[in-house]
Order: C-alpha cells, then structure tokens, then sequence
C-alpha cells in the first residue's frame, strides 16, 4: 500500500468491490446472459445494446480516451463526467465529520459542494492578487485532517494557468499526507502539458480530466481521473457498478475516433483565435475596466457596471456568468466564447449598438444519421451567416456555397460519408437534410412571397422557378456533357434537387443548357438559390394561399 493510501478510508480500503454481473462475464454476442435480470428485447426498434448493462469500465471508450491523454488504462477511472470523479475522491479519502479539504477561490464550486454533501469541513485559502497559488498560505492552512487539495488549472472563473512547478512542490510537502487533485478540464485550450507526465513521481497526484469542453460532449457526460493505480482502484470501488450508459459508449466511439480527434482539435485552434480577438475587442470597450489573462475557452472581464452590462445582455437573450459574488471579483463577469455571430452581437450589446434585437429569426438545425453518413446542417433564412460548409467532396461544398451565399441565408453543412466508396450517399442525404432544414426553418409560411424564377450565367442558360407549395415536385431539363466535376457525378445534381424538393415540399422547376459543364451545374445552383431568396422573403402578415393552407 503507497504512503498516501494509507490516509483514504479505512472502510473504503477495506471494502470488497461489488461484483456486477458484467465484471464477472465481459459481453460477448455469442453468449446468452441470463445472470443479470436484463430485458431480452431493446427498448426501440433501431437501437442495439440499450437492454444490457455495460461493464464499469467499457474497453471501447477506455483505451481511446487513455490514448488521448497518454497514459496507460491501469491509470484512469472513467466517470460521468469530472464531477462524478471530484464527488468519489471525497468519498474515498474524506471521514465525514471529520476530515476536511483545502480550495483556492475563486474557483470551482464543486469542490466544496462535493465536500459539503460528504459532511466534510472546507477550508479556503485565496489566490494571490496575481490568481496565482498561495503556496505557503496552503502550507499553513492545512492540518493532519486535511486530505485532498484541488487546484484547477487553468482556473475557473479566472481561467489562468498555475504555475506547474507550484503544484508539484505541494505534491512534495504533502507526500504521504494529502491528495493534491489537480482540475485540467480547460487544459486544451492551452499548449502546456498535462501533469500527468508527472503521476509516476508522485503518488499523491490526481488529474481530473473531461471531454466536455474541448471535445464538445456536455450533454453526454464523459469524464475521467489520471492517478496511480492504487488509488484508480480504490476509486473503482466507490464507483457504481454501471455508471456508463450504452448511448454515451456509442457515441464516445465515434467522437474519440482518431479522425473527429483531428476535426475536433482544429476547432479548439478556432475558439483559441476567437477568444483572442474577443478580448481584443473588450478592451476597446468604454464599459470594461480589464478583462483578465486565459487559457481557457473563457474570459472573465471586470466591468465598470456589471449588473447593468449583464441585465442588457439578457434582455438581448445573451446569457452569461456573473463572478461578482466572489471576493476580489466585484463587477466582474465570465463570458463563454461562443460562435463569431454570438460574439459579435454580444459585442453590439455591451457597446449599446443594438437597443431593440431583431424579430425571431427562421433557423433550424437537422441531424440525420444513417450507416453510410452523419450530417448536421444548420440553416438561418434571415442572416447570412454564419456560413460553412465541410462535406469531403470539394465541388459539391462549392455548390452548397451557392445555395448559402446567392440566397442570403446562413447556413452551416458538415457530413460525414462514405465517399471513399462513393459520392451517391454524402450528395444526397446532405439534400435531404438541407430540404428538411429549409423547410422546418420556414415554419408556417406565413407571410413569404412564395415564388421564386431566376435565369443566369455566361454561355449557360439555366431557368428555375420555385413555388413553396407544400408539393413536393420536380421538373428538371437538361443533359450535361461531362460525366463528372470535380468528385461529383453529374446524374446527381438532378438527384439532389430531387431529394431537396421533396423535403422542402416545393414544386422546383430546372430547365439548363450549355457547353461547360461546370458552369451549367453552377447556374443550376445559383438559379435556384436566386429563386429561394424571392420565396422566402417576408411580403406581408398573411399566408399567400386561397387554400388557407401551403
């Protein structure tokens, strides 16, 4: 037993481990389980795997995410989320009644909330003017009853880093007396190294880790903690014996694949680059007072007038963290970094450049998910922006971009498929997902022109006419002369306004000629972006139908 294991629980050390039905037999779809008193069916038609218990620590989502972190799987204990794992620390290592644990504020609350349901004291020793550690004042403040010591890094609310050579000197001091829990929920945000480089040389150190920033799964609740093994099964004792549920397993595959992993971390770059600019921009604001060094995907700003600032912003429908309740953080607000179109209205707002927010805008976002694609796209019909499009087939993205750019609307389209094998699946559930976007963003109707014609561009011809009818039909004329642009088969362009009208429910007519085939294929795309823009647009307050009905 390691020095520090010897000031956990004596109880907890003791226990014996529940042995679940799934820790005894690992799942094989061969074998027929009778042990563990599961359904024989599934709760839906389409779902595999939601009837039976998972086991506590699933393969599948253990050894990418131990990949990801760069440690081995004896080392990590995966939980719903950090918190789940900052709650069972507690119960490992804290008495209650009569131990306690040590915080820094400002800081995460739940450290001490976690603390406060296992009837454990919390003492508290603030940061440094600087949010920097008070390491003697640490060193002071604990007593033999202290256990765990939390530190997060880079904080929250004020999303610094602490100084790595700080947290490893207390591992030392403590060495044998108390956990030294170190919080690297922001970590990617930053290029500094984790701390679990550092778990071999000192048996204290506890890294909790998460997936719900960076990796953008807050609603799937995915965490984890980084220790010596000791201390990991100590951990696994406490832990349910089923505390991963089947959907989270199946997603977490797909996202903790090494290609989302790529996709994913070009985003951080993004929102890296974003925050910079923001904070740029609110330290030319007259309402700012100083927004605070980050390394997080947050910035905390000192405002002259908080409350004023933040009530502006919700009667803008913008929410953000008011920090003002924490000593030293008076006016002081914590602004998450969300989309360029979020941040500059934010912006608008604190600047007093918007005293009424525009009428409700028409958008809508459609997931589809099948074997051969994953598709989500996200359409605003009264703004253009912001606009992206990532399908894998670069003409096609162009095309898209038509659609965006020469109908005014925003629109976001990113998709997954099979096009190592072919074009056929991403080009045509990507206009099924776009038709079904369009058409729940049009809601009722009301109010829209209804129809659409526009004829483009250079030697090609293209006539489209659009009526919003609410039927699904299409005529399309016209022979290309080339089989392919780019990676797109030309037999799909008529495919994909079919599958877009009829989940549109529009009546589209395409009549094109020409002698290049891109352009015709790209006056197809204009015309019917040009024809949308004039159906979609706001005429009136009335539906444009004797039938009562479109």
């Amino acid at each position: 037993m390691s020095k520090i294991l010897k000031r956990a629980r004596p109880d907890i050390v003791a226990m014996t481990a529940y042995s679940s039905a799934r820790s005894l037999m690992a799942a094989d779809p061969e074998m027929v389980f009778l042990d563990a008193n599961e359904c024989p069916y599934e709760p839906v038609p389409g779902v595999q795997g939601y009837s039976r218990y998972a086991n506590q620590q699933p393969d599948d989502v253990v050894l990418p995410l131990a990949n990801l972190y760069g440690v081995a799987t004896k080392n990590i204990v995966v939980t719903r989320g950090a918190d789940e794992a900052i709650d069972i620390l507690v119960r490992c290592f804290c008495e209650p009644g009569e131990d306690n644990i040590l915080v820094c504020p400002p800081t995460f609350a739940m450290y001490g909330m976690s603390a406060q349901i296992n009837k454990t004291d919390v003492k508290r020793v603030p940061l440094n003017p600087d949010m920097q550690l008070d390491v003697d004042g640490i060193k002071s403040a604990a007593d033999e009853n202290t256990k765990i010591i939390f530190i997060c890094s880079p904080n929250n609310p004020t999303g610094n880093l602490m100084k790595a050579d700080d947290i490893l000197g207390l591992c030392a001091h403590f060495d044998g007396k108390a956990i030294v829990a170190v919080d690297e929920t922001y970590l990617e945000y930053t290029e500094a190294e984790s701390l679990s480089t550092h778990i071999e040389d000192h048996d204290n150190l506890l890294i909790f880790r998460t997936t719900s920033k960076a990796y953008a799964t807050a609603g799937i609740r995915f965490g984890a903690a980084i220790a010596r093994t000791d201390i990991i099964e100590l951990m696994r004792k406490v832990l349910p014996p089923y505390p991963i549920p089947a959907p989270t397993i199946h997603a977490m595959k797909t996202i903790l694949s090494d290609k989302n992993v790529k996709r994913l971390q070009e985003r951080q770059k993004d929102i890296v680059s974003r925050r910079d600019r923001v904070i740029e921009a609110l330290n030319t604001s007259q309402e700012v007072e100083k927004t605070f060094p980050t390394d997080a995907n947050f910035v905390l700003v000192k405002f002259k007038d908080a409350q004023t600032v933040k009530q502006r912003l919700k009667d803008h429908k913008i929410i953000v963290r008011d920090m003002s309740h924490n000593p030293g953080l008076e006016n002081c607000i914590r602004i998450s970094i969300g989309s360029d179109d979020d941040m500059n209205m934010m912006m608008d707002v604190i600047n007093g450049n918007i005293t009424n927010r525009a009428a409700t805008q028409r958008i809508a976002t459609i997931t589809r998910t099948t074997k051969e694609t994953a598709i989500s796209v996200t359409v605003n019909l009264d703004k253009p922006s912001p606009m992206s499009i990532s399908t894998g087939l670069g003409f096609y993205d162009h095309m898209l971009d038509q659609i965006a750019k020469h109908g005014g609307i925003g629109m976001q389209v990113e998709c997954d498929g099979d096009i190592e094998i072919d074009s056929h699946h991403t080009i045509e559930d990507c206009a099924i997902a776009l038709g079904q976007a369009l058409s729940e963003a049009l809601g009722d109707k009301v109010g829209v022109a209804r129809y659409g014609a526009h004829v483009p561009m250079d030697e090609s011809l293209a006539h489209v006419s659009l009526d919003l009818s609410g039927r699904p039909y299409l005529v399309f004329k016209g022979e290309f002369p080339e089989r392919l642009v780019g990676e797109m088969p030309t037999d799909m362009v008529e495919h994909f306004f079919k599958s877009l009208s009829d989940q549109l429910k529009a009546t589209v007519h395409i009549e094109v000629s020409g002698n290049n085939t891109h352009h015709m294929v790209e006056a197809c795309f204009k015309g019917f972006a040009r024809a949308l823009k004039q159906a979609i647009a706001i005429e009136g307050d009335s539906l444009p139908s004797t039938k009562g009905s479109l």
